[in-house]
């Protein structure tokens, strides 16, 4: 189980940019993904660990979360994204 980070396509970034925003302030938290969530990074810095590895992201990033993941968040910087499930 992988969380994929790479930078969008045109279309991927045009699709992503018509979903709802979420945001966070600085913090760490546990958090586990019952379907498949894609979401495209507006700001900020997030490193999050699972399985005794890490990924970190930020500004401009598409971020792919896989169903059945279990992770801690660490929000480094106020963080805001577009995102959508399924």
């Amino acid at each position: 189980m992988e969380i994929i980070v790479r930078k969008p396509t045109a279309d991927e970034r045009e699709e992503l940019e018509s979903c709802p925003t979420w945001d966070c302030e600085p913090s760490v938290f546990d958090w586990s993904y019952n379907m498949q969530e894609t979401g495209l990074i507006l700001e900020g810095e997030v490193e999050v660990r699972y399985d005794g590895k890490s990924v970190k992201f930020g500004a401009g990033d598409l971020v792919v979360f896989p169903q059945g993941l279990s992770c801690v968040w660490d929000v480094k910087k106020y963080v805001k994204k577009h995102y959508k499930f399924g």
